[in-house]
């Protein structure tokens, strides 16, 4: 019995001492920080060295008994009235303090005052480093997050908002705002504040809409055209061949500008599907040039343009899928044609390049048409983004193509550059990496 109540004394003696030390900082920094306090005092007479000696000791042995005890060796972030609002006990150790350090999202704790009493390490992106002691409204300029904690502190319910951050560029964040009962009586009340960036997801949500907005556009204006087209051949134009040989004609332009346009969706969706798997066939990526090639010479002859092919002896073979290369190749060498006939000419050139130190492969298709103003080039690969939205039409184009070029690029960890300047013409580039150790493909 009596070993049980001297456990529970000590027990009680050792939660008294670390209430005491926990409210000292980091224990290293501590002993150094009075050791140089100290030296100073002693070299500038304000104290007899040996006084100097026995208080460093003392508290020296102050820090000890506290690593000792609480076994923590880092700073413990406070609050800046003297000491009140410390974080609670579950904080207090590392663990637990190295535990919310490690979240991804933005943390902060709150006292009932609004000040922050704890602010995790995923913070500093958002606000750098000062945050402890500070009130949150000089902290988080947001006015509706601002009204939420007060909210919360006020009515003692937890919310979620939203809210955006305007600059240096536009962010959109969710806060997880509640209050925490702080001890057992519950009348010192915590507010814990939880942010997650969905600035990617509401981005997706918008492209998902303008996506099925702009492709039942897409299909409703062919669907139009044949079902007006319909109505007339069987109304009275039924009795006119002339009439009727047109509009068939007609009608069966517009089958086929939805079925080329169901064809992208598919063949975009399918790429989507397996943009994260990557490629690891080796590829001869200028047999599929002149493959690509041999296939658009009937379109070039009719539009009078001339398609010349380049590449350097001994190129090598780069890391891909022959299917969605030869798409690459197409599309952007159909652009050229269709958009940029103008100049009579396309040039595809092949080179051997080089990023961050790893060999790439550049592809080049440009053309000598009309070009595209700058203000345009930034949303060029968007779905359905037309520079000229009639032309592109009246010309067969779907506004997806360099979508796909754009996704199988990615797929193959590639990148895509366009270079245009009005009257000059188009130059659109694509890097691929070099299949390891490949042999050549020529």
């Amino acid at each position: 019995m009596a070993a049980v109540e001297d456990k529970s004394r000590l027990d009680k003696g050792r939660a008294r001492l670390r209430d005491f030390v926990a409210r000292w900082t980091g224990t290293r920094t501590f002993v150094v920080t009075a050791a140089i306090v100290f030296s100073l005092l002693t070299i500038l007479d304000g104290l007899h060295p040996i006084a100097a000696f026995l208080s460093f000791l003392f508290l020296a042995g102050i820090a000890a008994v506290r690593l000792m005890v609480v076994g923590e060796t880092t700073p413990i972030r406070i609050g800046s009235q003297g000491g009140e609002g410390m974080l609670p006990a579950f904080a207090a150790g590392g663990n637990a303090l190295a535990l919310l350090n490690r979240l991804p999202d933005p943390l902060f704790v709150l006292d009932a005052s609004g000040r922050v009493l704890f602010a995790n390490g995923a913070v500093e992106p958002l606000i750098g480093r000062a945050a402890a002691g500070r009130h949150v409204a000089t902290v988080l300029r947001s006015a509706p997050l601002i009204a939420a904690i007060d909210g919360a502190i006020a009515d003692g319910k937890a919310r979620t908002i939203e809210y955006v951050v305007p600059v240096p560029v536009q962010r959109n964040y969710s806060a997880f705002v509640a209050p925490v009962s702080d001890g057992a009586s519950g009348s010192s009340r915590m507010i814990f504040i939880l942010l997650r960036d969905v600035t990617e997801a509401r981005r997706i949500e918008a492209m998902r809409a303008d996506f099925v907005a702009f492709a039942s556009h897409e299909l409703k204006t062919p669907l139009a055209s044949l079902s007006g087209f319909i109505d007339t051949l069987r109304g009275h134009a039924k009795d006119d061949p002339e009439a009727r040989e047109k509009f068939l004609g007609i009608m069966a332009d517009q089958a086929t500008r939805m079925r080329h346009l169901i064809d992208d969706l598919l063949s975009l969706s399918r790429i989507e599907q397996r943009e994260h798997v990557r490629p690891s066939e080796a590829i001869d990526i200028f047999g599929v040039v002149n493959d690509v090639t041999d296939g658009l010479t009937p379109l070039a002859d009719q539009y009078g343009v001339e398609i010349g092919v380049t590449a350097p002896a001994g190129l090598p073979r780069v890391r891909g899928d022959r299917e969605e290369l030869a798409q690459v190749v197409q599309n952007l060498a159909d652009n050229a044609l269709r958009y940029g006939r103008s100049g009579k000419r396309i040039e595809i050139s092949l080179a051997p390049d080089e990023k961050g130190g790893r060999p790439y492969v550049r592809l080049t298709v440009r053309d000598f048409g009309p070009g595209i103003a700058k203000e345009h080039i930034p949303r060029l690969t968007e779905r359905f983004y037309r520079v000229d939205p009639a032309a592109s039409r009246a010309r067969g184009g779907t506004g997806l193509g360099l979508a796909i070029v754009k996704h199988i690029v990615n797929r193959h960890e590639g990148t895509l550059a366009i270079e245009s300047e009005l009257g000059q013409g188009s130059a659109f580039s694509v890097l691929l990496p070099v299949l390891p150790d490949a042999a050549s493909a020529r």
